[in-house]
């Protein structure tokens, strides 16, 4: 009862490599995640000195600052994409052979 790895590619790539191949395709993917984390460990940083706000006001404005950062790099990768396929390529297809 061997596991065959032929069905799920070369079975050379780890995780990381993954990672950064998706990234080069679509970069703005890490830039939602790292600021998601940013935006996340500094919630948590100044839950201390939050004063009379409530746990869960705090949390909820945490929240949202996360979210907008994820939606906002996902904007911003569809506005690249779409530069990308309508902007760049005809002038691509109008150069002289």
């Amino acid at each position: 009862m061997s596991a065959d790895t032929t069905s799920w590619g070369s079975g050379t790539e780890n995780q990381a490599s993954k990672l950064i191949e998706k990234s080069k395709k679509s970069p703005f993917v890490p830039i939602g995640m790292a600021g998601f984390a940013a935006i996340v460990g500094y919630g948590l940083y100044k839950l201390r000195t939050r004063g009379n706000t409530k746990m869960s006001v705090h949390l909820i404005h945490t929240r949202v600052a996360a979210q907008t950062c994820v939606v906002g790099a996902m904007t911003l990768g569809v506005m690249y994409s779409i530069y990308k396929e309508y902007v760049v390529k005809p002038s691509e297809a109008n150069l002289p052979k």
